[in-house]
């Protein structure tokens, strides 16, 4: 193979060499007609006479150039002169002053030799001054010049004079006849103009163009408006953009624009006012030859304002408020035509009697601020825009088309990403698993950075083998996937790939390896789940069997306030039950719980048989409570409280609380109690704190 390529390339090479030796073989390109003159400087002019021409393309062989010559008179050629050179000097002896002449240039190589065309002239007309100098006035804006034909003892000829601006190319050219002076009408101000001039004697030919001079127009305040948008990065709701503006044309600036002020109006109604020179930016301001870019950060402006001036005044203010998204965002779908020159932008128009303007910007991904990007303003008639410039190839491009409405509101409409020429994509940044069963795994990916796409990713491609490819679509947001492999073998080694694609092809694997879990392995998982659960039942049966218990031993005590002595609670049932919830393990699972209609007590007025003994006038009486819902043990206990008294059911100064409750099972023992009474001449303690007496009664 090697031979065989080796042979091919010098095959190549001997046809290329042979091409340009039958192209060089022949005589020479014809040169053209050789014009000659005899030069002056400010003082005297030459007395010989210098020819030159154009000996047209460069020729690959070795040419000789013989200028000829010979006085019209005479039949006889003078002896001529070569050169390998495009000009040559004929002596004053070879000529008589005020004959004319034939002159003509042969070109000549080895394959033969080729003549030009003749220049005949006389000699008194071939004399050639020098450019005339120049002076310059500002207001009004005038050119002056001097000929130098009086110092050539020759009297003044004809001038012509050519301006232009300085950017242009185009020279705009006047008559200046016998004059020595132009004016430029209307200049344009503060505008560098180029001026030149050239002249001729009486007799003899036209100088050469002088030197180039220029000067610059008066200036005045700049006109109009500059053209201000902002850039919001990859979406407007950021709300984190940069401020850019158009320079002004020279016919609006009008002068040399030394500087920018800037408003910067924010949410909370504040404002700030920031002067930037184009003298000294000072990092403050940077300005191309087209846009400047101011690199603060617009975060929480509602609207900014942008005027420029010059030493004689200022523009009127630019205002601009910031763009927000449209309710109807990517609405109106956006057409790309996009090469590495050209870009074609083209979308649906939305019908809006409010709509004044389309604004189109595009931005280079991942460029700084200010750089490769640029927008332009349209009527809200127009559907298509179009951008000149260089597009770098697998690069990306936002697209980004805006509304600017009559009251200065601007609204994003759409964005989308081109590419002048698409590649294959980078490799995935991050692949792995993120969850492993005995028959599938989930994988996880991360998305191409867009800055290495290289292209509009399609899809995604991921596979096990060659066979078994799955396409995942890729979103135009740049967002991490997942993907479920099912149909997988227990217990086996996989290696999975996974690779993006783009118009132009697949990029490059990445890959990652797994063992799926074997088919007993989820017991594993099942038993702590089962445990967790008999736990949480045994919790639930404890809870309800506190909640029955608690119910059960509901009681409510009702206590009656009928003197200034207050029973002691703390002898309470009521509170003994308290105390006893207290010291319950599990008494705080459930509040104790009331009844909703107590036992209370009733009185009955009982009068003393007259057998029993009387202690006065006034029968006494005894009250007994009959009540229900009370223990016999609880009665007898308070039963032996009463034996260890002094005077049998006599008691001391009441210091007990008795429930409702607790004095049901004392019925059985009312006899013995009121048998007790009546041999004591008073009643108990809590008979005088909150029972009324005899005599309360027979006042009623």
């Amino acid at each position: 193979m090697a031979p065989f390529r080796k042979r091919w390339l010098l095959s190549i090479l001997l046809l290329y060499l042979l091409t340009d030796c039958f192209a060089a073989a022949g005589p020479p390109a014809r040169p053209l007609r050789p014009e000659c003159c005899m030069p002056c400087n400010e003082k005297i002019c030459s007395v010989n006479i210098h020819c030159t021409w154009d000996q047209g393309p460069d020729p690959h062989i070795p040419t000789e150039y013989i200028l000829h010559w010979k006085p019209t008179d005479s039949a006889e050629e003078e002896q001529p002169t070569s050169s390998n050179s495009s000009s040559r000097v004929i002596d004053r002896e070879h000529f008589f002053y005020h004959e004319e002449l034939h002159v003509w240039v042969e070109a000549k190589n080895q394959h033969g030799s080729v003549y030009s065309e003749e220049s005949v002239f006389n000699i008194s007309d071939i004399i050639k001054p020098p450019p005339p100098t120049i002076t310059l006035r500002l207001e009004p804006l005038e050119i002056e010049w001097r000929s130098f034909c009086s110092d050539l003892h020759l009297s003044m000829g004809t001038c012509e004079v050519r301006n232009r601006i300085e950017t242009d190319d185009v020279w705009l050219k006047h008559e200046g006849g016998f004059l020595h002076t132009n004016i430029i009408d209307s200049p344009l101000p503060g505008t560098v103009y180029e001026f030149q001039v050239r002249c001729a004697c009486s007799i003899g030919l036209m100088s050469n163009w002088s030197t180039i001079h220029r000067i610059r127009s008066a200036e005045k305040a700049p006109l109009g408006e500059l053209n201000v948008w902002t850039y919001c990065g990859s979406s407007p709701a950021s709300f984190d953009c940069a401020l850019s503006w158009k320079k002004l044309p020279l016919s609006h600036a009008r002068g040399v624009i030394v500087g920018y002020e800037v408003r910067l109006y924010y949410n909370n109604g504040t404002a700030t006012l920031v002067n930037v020179s184009t003298a000294e930016p000072r990092g403050q301001l940077f300005c191309s030859d087209v846009q400047c870019h101011l690199p603060a950060s617009l975060k929480d402006v509602s609207s900014v304002s942008v005027s420029a001036f010059n030493a004689r005044g200022a523009t009127v203010p630019s205002h601009l408020i910031m763009p927000t998204p449209a309710k109807n965002e990517n609405e109106h779908a956006l057409n790309l035509k996009m090469n590495e020159e050209n870009l074609t932008v083209s979308w649906d128009q939305p019908r809006s009697h409010t709509l004044n303007e389309y604004v189109v910007q595009y931005k280079q991904v991942g460029c700084p601020p200010g750089q490769g990007f640029d927008w332009v303003k349209v009527d809200s008639s127009q559907e298509t825009v179009f951008f000149k410039g260089h597009f770098k190839k697998y690069t990306p491009y936002q697209v980004s088309l805006f509304s600017l409405s009559h009251d200065k509101n601007v609204r994003h409409l759409s964005s989308v990403i081109g590419y002048s020429l698409e590649g294959t994509p980078s490799s995935v940044p991050l692949f792995k698993v993120s969850s492993i069963a005995a028959t599938q795994v989930t994988l996880f990916w991360e998305c191409v950075p867009l800055s290495m796409q290289n292209g509009q990713i399609r899809y995604y491609q991921l596979g096990t083998d060659e066979q078994n490819v799955y396409n995942v679509s890729a979103s135009s947001q740049c967002e991490n996937r997942t993907f479920e492999l099912k149909h997988l073998r227990p217990g086996q080694e996989y290696k999975v790939w996974i690779r993006a694609v783009t118009g132009a092809g697949s990029g490059a694997n990445t890959i990652a390896r797994f063992s799926t879990r074997k088919q007993h392995d989820h017991y594993v998982y099942l038993i702590p789940a089962l445990l967790a659960s008999l736990v949480l039942v045994i919790i639930c049966i404890l809870i309800l069997l506190c909640c029955f218990r608690a119910k059960n031993k509901v009681c409510q005590h009702v206590a009656l306030c009928l003197c200034e002595k207050v029973p002691d609670p703390s002898n309470s049932q009521i509170f003994r039950h308290m105390k006893h919830q207290i010291n319950d393990p599990l008494a705080w699972i459930c509040l104790p719980m009331y009844e909703q209609h107590p036992t209370i007590s009733v009185l009955e007025v009982v009068k003393i048989q007259s057998n029993l003994k009387k202690t006065s006038d006034v029968d006494e009486i005894t009250w007994t409570a009959a009540r229900d819902g009370c223990s016999y043990k609880d009665c007898q206990d308070e039963q032996k409280e009463r034996d260890r008294t002094d005077h049998g059911c006599e008691r001391e100064e009441y210091s007990k609380m008795v429930d409702s409750d607790e004095e049901g099972d004392r019925e059985d023992d009312q006899d013995d109690c009121s048998s007790s009474s009546n041999k004591e001449q008073f009643t108990s303690g809590y008979e005088m704190h909150f029972m009324p007496t005899a005599l309360e009664l027979q006042n009623v």
